[in-house]
This record gives structure tokens, C-alpha cells and sequence, in this order.
């Protein structure tokens, strides 16, 4: 039940830190913004691993999990801020959120054992992911521009399936404080100071409040995952891709874009896919 709440606590963070960054895109560039988000995630994040305590035996398989995550993180970020600037929040979030699955591939590849009414369980929510995905338009430039985004966010979902299965991996040997805390130390250390030295850190005020708030919601998010991951990695990563039918709705309710059938079947998809799941978990 834990692994489940996780995992449901990261969907609804995320799916706020998409419809920020979606908002924030209108203003300032990817970089700008990313180095935003992560100067303002590290101060959140680094107080709170300093309070929990530095762990006293650190493995070096522990750092490889901790670079895996960060750069993986951030990666993903910078694909998704691209893809959110040309593209449409439904078309983009899906997309990005098939890392769960991603992740929950390389959980059962390192030896994590599902039983087949999880499985059933996963597979009913990938595949809703998979419809939700599913985008037609009659305008041929916003078809291509939903390709081009389309493609970013499937880099960035590859990005973020290794980034949340090294959380994952971080959270069960460090603690769920130090699991939050490596992609904002890469974010802050390789995007937010180069910016900064080169005076290329541009921030209007129009997008800081958004910004903001997206790099409180990517910690959350990040702390959520990180606790439901120590208890059943593979159902948490899935589970945390929800925050693509949940960004999808409010595409359509705050921003007027429209579903096509075949997305709105996925959604459905996604919710009976995380009711079998809860069914057979509990």
C-alpha cells in the first residue's frame, strides 16, 4: 500500500510541475528555467538530507546510482522543457510519462518479482499511456510540431526512466532526503552556474512564480517516489506515470486543448490499470 501511495503522491507533484514549466515556457528559455527550477529545488532538498544525516557507509555503487540519477533527471527536464515549448502539454506528458515503465522494466530485469496480477496490472496502464499518446491534428504545422515534441518527450522519457530507477535504487540504500538531492546538485552545478558565469541565466518576472513553484513540486514529487519506491520499485514508477492523464485534463480544462478518443481511452486505461493494481496489491 505504500509503494502505492508513493507512487500516486509523485503523480500529482509532477503533474504540477508539468503545467508550471508549461506556463513558465511561454516566457523563458529551457536552460533559464531549468536552472531555476533546480537552484530552487536545491535549497528545499539540501536542508533536508543535511537534517536527516549523512550516511555513514556510502558504496560506490551508491554514487554511480546517485550521478544516474541526477543527470538523468536533469536530462529529461531540459528534453521536456523543449518539447512543452513547441508541443502540447497532452501530447508531451504522456509520452514522458512511459518512464515509469521504463523504470519498471529495469526493476524487473535486476531481479524484482511481480506476480501476475501486478503484471496484468502494469501492462493495462502502459498501454493506456500508449493511447493517451495518441495525437491527430488537420494542421500539417501543428502535426509536425507535435512530432517534434513528441520525439524530445520520448527522449526525455528514456532520460527519466533511468533517472527514477537510480532514485529508486538511491532511496532503498541512502534514505528518501539523499535520494532527492543528486539532480539538483547536477541541475544547479552543470546548468545553473555556466549560465550564471556567462550571464546567460535570463528570468522574467512573469515566469518566476511559476518556476518556482515547479521546482518545489519536482521535490515533492521527487521525496513521494522516492518513500513508495523503497517499498515495491517497479508498482511506484508506474504508478508515478500517471501524471500524464492527470496533465492531460488539465491541458483540456485550463488551456482548451482537446483529446482525441483514442486519449481519452487511454485515461480511462490508466485509471482501471491503478484500480487493478491497488485491488491486487491490497
Amino acid at each position: 500500500m505504500l509503494a502505492i501511495l508513493g507512487g500516486i503522491g509523485a503523480a500529482l507533484a509532477w503533474a504540477g510541475t508539468t503545467l508550471f514549466a508549461a506556463q513558465a515556457t511561454r516566457y523563458v528559455d529551457s536552460w533559464s528555467l531549468l536552472a531555476t527550477v533546480m537552484t530552487v529545488g536545491l535549497a528545499i532538498a539540501l536542508p533536508a538530507a543535511l537534517i536527516s544525516g549523512v550516511p555513514h557507509h556510502v558504496r560506490g555503487s551508491s554514487l554511480g546510482w546517485l550521478f544516474a540519477s541526477g543527470s538523468g533527471n536533469v536530462a529529461g527536464l531540459l528534453l521536456t522543457y523543449r518539447a512543452l515549448r513547441i508541443g502540447k502539454i497532452g501530447v508531451v506528458a504522456p509520452i514522458t510519462s512511459t518512464e515509469g515503465a521504463v523504470a519498471a522494466v529495469l526493476a524487473v530485469i535486476a531481479g524484482e518479482h511481480l506476480a501476475g496480477g501486478k503484471a496484468t496490472a502494469l501492462v493495462v496502464v502502459a498501454a493506456g499511456i500508449a493511447l493517451a499518446a495518441h495525437t491527430r491534428n488537420s494542421d500539417p504545422e501543428i502535426r509536425r510540431s507535435d512530432a517534434r515534441a513528441a520525439l524530445l518527450a520520448a527522449a526525455a522519457a528514456f532520460s527519466f526512466g533511468l533517472s527514477l530507477y537510480s532514485t529508486g535504487r538511491v532511496g532503498q540504500a541512502l534514505g528518501v532526503a539523499w535520494a532527492a538531492l543528486p539532480p539538483r546538485v547536477v541541475g544547479v552545478t552543470v546548468i545553473a552556474v555556466p549560465l550564471l558565469v556567462m550571464r546567460r541565466w535570463h528570468i522574467v518576472r512573469a515566469a518566476l512564480p511559476f518556476a518556482v513553484a515547479g521546482g518545489i513540486f519536482e521535490v515533492l514529487g521527487f521525496v513521494s517516489y522516492a518513500f513508495g519506491a523503497r517499498h515495491g520499485l517497479a508498482i511506484a514508477a508506474v504508478l508515478a506515470s500517471q501524471f500524464a492523464a492527470l496533465s492531460a485534463v488539465a491541458g483540456y480544462l485550463l488551456y482548451g486543448e482537446r483529446l482525441t478518443r483514442l486519449q481519452v481511452l487511454g485515461i480511462g486505461a490508466i485509471v482501471a490499470g491503478v484500480s487493478l493494481l491497488s485491488a491486487v496489491h491490497g
